[in-house]
């Protein structure tokens, strides 16, 4: 496999109501490998317009590194667990990032290797 190209990295961000949310989509996203790091910010206002009306509430906004092949996935996972009625997701190129940040989300959001088996001794028929 080649090592994964700054290019092909994407955050995607998210925001949700609750902390206890935004935590299991988190570690649902790490669980899935697909995503290498989530970040939960806390505190954060949210001014927009929905259905006619100015809201204004309170939100975690999740942060979260991956690479761009897995974004459908994450999408996924962010719609079906989030309760709003139209989550946001986002995603944004990594122009740059340094080489051993990149190996690493790839490493992380790659399936794990399978561990060689000890090779088994045949039982001699006696």
């Amino acid at each position: 496999m080649a090592p994964v190209q700054r290019k092909d990295l994407v955050v995607v961000v998210t925001s949700v109501g609750t902390e206890d949310q935004a935590l299991d989509i988190a570690h649902a996203l790490i669980r899935n490998r697909q995503a290498a790091c989530v970040n939960l910010v806390p505190n954060i206002q949210s001014i927009y317009r929905w259905k006619g009306r100015v809201c204004a509430d309170e939100e975690f906004l999740l942060l979260i590194k991956t690479r761009a092949q897995k974004f459908a996935a994450v999408r996924d996972t962010i719609q079906k667990m989030n309760t709003y009625e139209l989550p946001e997701v986002l995603a944004y190129r990594m122009d740059e990032a340094s080489p051993a940040f990149a190996a690493w989300i790839e490493k992380a959001t790659s399936p794990p290797k399978k561990r060689a088996s000890a090779p088994r001794l045949k039982a001699i028929a006696r």
